[in-house]
């Protein structure tokens, strides 16, 4: 299992290496804006400096894959999402209860001492007075994730349980994952996520907890490959 997971492994970084290729680069939060020409919807895959692959291959490892809008009747765009995880350019703060992915990085800078947070991630909304109180620690949780270069591929489906993105996205993180199983590039030992109070996070190696416990089918990858092949004949 484990060398057929390795084998895998590579043959998605090798698809995701094509699509930074399709892509002209990673790109990073802190220099993107709405103005971009961004897919409806799609999948996104972040990486985090200092965070390499040592097992399937050279180059920066995979720590966290998400998408948006899986609810049948969901509205959200893609750069929507993206936005909440970016956080507000004004204030520099953003809203952790809006996006997990902010949620877990705090909790990581709250445990390595870097800010007193008491309240962070309690309850779906807050008051004026608790949000004013948190914003030091949301500037500093923009400030990781827009560091951050990722990529992105567009799928435009229709919300739903069925939906390909999901598909794609869970399997993703699936595989990447470290959960319960031997280790396959797993983190450094410097890597923010080990400070995470999630068990899901620190074992996985991801800015995830959903799915990191599953098994992965390896039906994805053939998907994953004919969407980028199919994006890449309109070019």
């Amino acid at each position: 299992m484990a060398s057929q997971r390795l084998h895998d492994l590579g043959r998605f970084y090798a698809a995701l290496q094509k699509l930074e290729e399709m892509l002209g680069g990673a790109r990073t939060l802190a220099e993107c804006s709405g103005k971009l020409l961004w897919p409806r919807r799609g999948v996104y895959f972040f990486m985090e400096h200092g965070e390499r692959r040592t097992d399937s291959g050279n180059g920066p490892r995979i720590v966290r894959v998400g998408t948006h809008a899986l609810k049948a009747g969901s509205r959200t765009l893609f750069w929507t999402r993206l936005s909440q995880h970016r956080g507000q350019i004004g204030s520099g703060g953003g809203n952790h209860r809006g996006s997990i992915f902010r949620l877990l990085v705090g909790t990581a800078l709250v445990a390595r001492g870097v800010h007193e947070s008491p309240s962070w991630g309690k309850g779906n909304s807050a008051s004026g007075d608790v949000r004013a109180a948190e914003i030091s620690l949301e500037r500093d949780v923009s400030n990781v994730i827009r560091a951050m270069p990722f990529l992105w591929l567009g799928i435009d489906d229709e919300p739903g349980p069925e939906s390909l993105r999901g598909f794609i996205e869970r399997n993703s993180i699936a595989l990447l994952s470290n959960f319960n199983k031997p280790p396959l590039d797993p983190p450094s030992q410097a890597w923010l996520g080990l400070s995470c109070d999630r068990l899901r996070v620190r074992q996985s190696g991801l800015w995830n907890s959903n799915h990191v416990e599953e098994a992965y089918d390896p039906g994805f990858l053939p998907r994953l490959e004919e969407i980028m092949a199919a994006v890449e004949s309109t070019r």
